[in-house]
């Protein structure tokens, strides 16, 4: 059986360690440093301190929250 592709924000995933050069798990870690800030005060650190484009932000702190949520 064939990879089913990747839906919502893990859809970004390969386009992130490419572009940022780390992988995903090192993201989510980072942001799970900065817990208890905001969804949209945690885009913007990952924005403002490591330049990681709006969209791809947005993704790993989605994917984190949700992750540890449920």
């Amino acid at each position: 059986m064939a990879d089913e592709p990747l839906k919502g924000p893990a859809s970004y995933f390969p386009s992130i360690e490419k572009t940022y050069g780390k992988p995903i798990a090192e993201w989510q870690a980072l942001v799970r440093r900065h817990l208890p800030a905001k969804h949209m005060e945690l885009v913007a650190m990952l924005k403002n301190e490591h330049g990681m484009g709006h969209g791809h932000a947005n993704a790993v702190v989605a994917h984190t929250l949700a992750a540890d949520k449920g």
